[in-house]
């Protein structure tokens, strides 16, 4: 029979910090997947209780928040060629927060709702807002522009984050195609005359598409009041 061992003799933990605690969120994440990212399961990979975690984090809402300002800075903020013009550079800025969303598909779901606040995801706004004020936004434009921006970059990214093993996710787009193919030119004629249209498109030129509509609204399109 094992000799019990002192809890005096036993290794100290470390210190817990709130850096330490999103480090091991994401490290949980990778591996296990964001739904199982919850105060409780953090609590036991850090081999403490959940109470010990709310004196960092108020709720799962804020840890996930937190692991994506964390992983916000893997985005590359100068993608773009050497020498392209402004609107390039912020397309590829939003490619790449879009890409990071969508290689880490509940991270995508999570993230409509989440509201990161680190340094990540200031670096990723001042990056934004600097592009919009080099096309000449105006400042007010440029501020309720970036947010609608990185809104329909979200949102893209969580409707197309199936993931790779859903065999639905084809069948439920297949359906779709379908379901416009057949509609009725009686109770539905402009359904049925751009059938054709309404998926057409590659996800590149769609995404081109969003971003130069968007930017040409928020051009010219001043907020009132």
């Amino acid at each position: 029979m094992p000799t019990p061992q002192s809890r005096r003799e036993r290794p100290a933990k470390p210190a817990l910090t709130r850096e330490g605690i999103v480090d091991t969120a994401v490290a949980l994440m990778e591996e296990e997947g964001l739904q199982r990212v919850t105060m409780r399961r953090l609590a036991q990979a850090l081999d403490t209780g959940p109470a010990s975690l709310y004196v960092y984090l108020a709720n799962t809402a804020e840890l996930h928040g937190a692991i994506l300002d964390r992983l916000l800075g893997r985005v590359d903020l100068d993608a773009a060629p050497a020498g392209a013009d402004w609107r390039t550079r912020l397309d590829a800025v939003l490619a790449g927060y879009e890409g990071l969303l969508l290689a880490h598909p509940a991270l995508a779901q999570s993230a409509l709702a989440a509201r990161p606040s680190g340094e990540n995801y200031l670096a990723l706004l001042e990056v934004l807002l600097a592009l919009l004020a080099e096309g000449g936004v105006p400042g007010l434009q440029a501020a309720w522009g970036v947010d609608i921006l990185l809104q329909t970059a979200t949102a893209t990214a969580a409707e197309h984050s199936a993931h790779p093993e859903d065999t639905r996710a084809e069948q439920e787009w297949a359906q779709l195609r379908q379901a416009l193919a057949d509609a009725s030119a009686d109770e539905h004629p402009h359904v049925r005359a751009l059938a054709g249209s309404l998926l057409s498109g590659t996800p590149s030129t769609r995404r081109q598409w969003r971003i130069d509509t968007l930017l040409n609204g928020i051009l010219i399109t001043r907020p009132e009041g």
